[in-house]
Formats: C-alpha cells, sequence, structure tokens
C-alpha cells in the first residue's frame, strides 16, 4: 500500500493516529510524522505494521471497539457519547478513556460564535482574545511581514485560521500564528499538515494548552519552529523542534532570530513593548 491508500483507508475506518499507534504497535511520533507526510522514507518494518493493520478487511471502526459514557474534564468538553475504551499513551501524557472522538466534520458543524479547537478528537474551548493579547499579535504580524515579503516561499497567516495539524479528521488548531513555507497545501479555506513555523501567545486560560499539550502536538507533527510568548511576564521562548534542541529563552527587551530563515529575519522586541506598553 502506498502512504495515500494508508491515509484513505485510515479516513475508511475513522482511526486516530493514536489508535493506529496502539494497534501496530508502533511509536505514536512516527505514525503522526508519517501520515503528516514529515517522514519520506518510513522503515520498511513499520510500512509492513501498517500496512498489516489498515490493508486487513476485518479491521475494526472504532465504533466497534468504544464504549459509552463518561465526561470530560481540562477544557474539554463531549458533543457525543461515544469514547475509546483503552487509555491511550503517546510517552508523555494519557488520553483519558472519558474523552470523546470528533472529527473535521463535527467541527465545521459548530455554531460560528462557538470558538474550539479540536485535539485528537477532542475538543477545547478557546476564550476570546484580551487587548493585550491581540496588541502583540498585531505587532508580531508587522513585524514578520517584511521576513515574508522578502523570502517569497514564505507565506503568513494570523490567527483566527484552520490547521488540520496531523493531515487527518481529528486535529485542527488555530495559531495565532503561523508560516508555510514552498508552497505547502494552503488553499482557500485551512491549511493541511505542519507550518513550518507557529507562535502562541499565552493568556491566562490557555497556558497548560500552549505550553504542554500544543507543544507536543506540533513537535511530533513536525513544525520546524515554535515560539510561545508570555506578555504579561515579557518573555519568548524558543522551541527548536527540528533540530530537538534546548529552548531559548529571551525578553521583550531583545531581538529574537527567527530560527528558520537562518538568521535572515528577527524580530525587534522593544519595538513591540513600546507599543503594547499601555495594556501592562
Amino acid at each position: 500500500m502506498t502512504i495515500q491508500e494508508m491515509q484513505n483507508r485510515k479516513t475508511e475506518l475513522g482511526y486516530t493516529n493514536e489508535q493506529i499507534a496502539q494497534l501496530a504497535g508502533l511509536p505514536l511520533g512516527t505514525v503522526q510524522k508519517i501520515f503528516a507526510g514529515t517522514t519520506k522514507a518510513p522503515r520498511r518494518a513499520t510500512i509492513l505494521a501498517l500496512e498489516k493493520l489498515l490493508g486487513d478487511s476485518s479491521a475494526q471502526t472504532p465504533s466497534s471497539v468504544f464504549t459509552k459514557g463518561g465526561s470530560t474534564s481540562d477544557g474539554s468538553y463531549p458533543l457525543s457519547s461515544a469514547v475509546p475504551s483503552p487509555v491511550l499513551k503517546d510517552g508523555s501524557a494519557a488520553y483519558s478513556a472519558a474523552k470523546p472522538l470528533h472529527t473535521l466534520e463535527d467541527y465545521l458543524a459548530l455554531p460560528d460564535e462557538r470558538r474550539v479547537e479540536l485535539i485528537d478528537g477532542v475538543f477545547y474551548d478557546m476564550a476570546s482574545p484580551t487587548h493585550l493579547h491581540q496588541a502583540v499579535l498585531l505587532r508580531l504580524a508587522i513585524e514578520l511581514a517584511p521576513c515574508a515579503d522578502s523570502h517569497p516561499e514564505y507565506e503568513l497567516f494570523i490567527a483566527p485560521s484552520d490547521v488540520v495539524l496531523d493531515n487527518d479528521n481529528y486535529t485542527v488548531v488555530q495559531p495565532d500564528l503561523y508560516i508555510v513555507c514552498n508552497e505547502k497545501d494552503c488553499n482557500k479555506l485551512r491549511f493541511y499538515g505542519a507550518p513550518d513555523f507557529i507562535i502562541e501567545i499565552l493568556s491566562s486560560s490557555s497556558r497548560y494548552h500552549d505550553q504542554f499539550r500544543k507543544l507536543n502536538k506540533y513537535r511530533l507533527a513536525g513544525v520546524r519552529e515554535y515560539w510561545i510568548i508570555d506578555p504579561e511576564k515579557l518573555k519568548i521562548t524558543v522551541y527548536d523542534l527540528e533540530h530537538e534542541e534546548l529552548p531559548e529563552t529571551y525578553t521583550f527587551s531583545d531581538t529574537v532570530p527567527v530560527l528558520i530563515s537562518d538568521g535572515e529575519c528577527a524580530v525587534d522586541f522593544s519595538k513591540i513593548l513600546e507599543k503594547i506598553r499601555r495594556y501592562l
């Protein structure tokens, strides 16, 4: 089977990456990178394990292995009662058996006023951004626009903009700002796959979500660089996910280089600080 055939079969069966990893006996990160298209030449043993699972005509759909009932916590909420029966783990976090699975179709069916992100089949509420948050986002876009203009292969986007992160139907996020390189699949509606560069701006309601849950998702999906900006503490944390380096920490007095540009672009946060002082 080709990777595309496996992707089609995965969608047909309704499996998430976590379920495939568990059922095929593979690391979650490996499965996510294969279906996100970031691993171009998977190991033969990995392909054989996926073919064995996805090529099996007797393979069960998730509904045949789900139980009913349960409730959610930590910002998620159910829209249905189907939940996976096992506890799935990705090496750093446990996926609670109480969490329901939802799809891109469920996400698109929500009322326009409902602001959520969909991660691994679970909805997470998004609070309305503060003036401080939006002021920082605006100034970041202004600072990064010349960088994008000087690199024709860069496309710069700001929230709200949907990213179908794992290139499947179970994760849709809205990064505050992201850059996509090399003419990836940016259609008129949403982006499919892993952006090269993402920035999230922390708020009181999103600290865990951005610093842990989304950090892990971005790393596994193949995002190359991730900035977490804390405007209340005037701190920037930069993750070089491409090279798996330890994070670097900066302040709003620093000029922070954009790693994916090989140092050609940078953001002078002292300029941003001058523009947002009234909101601090």
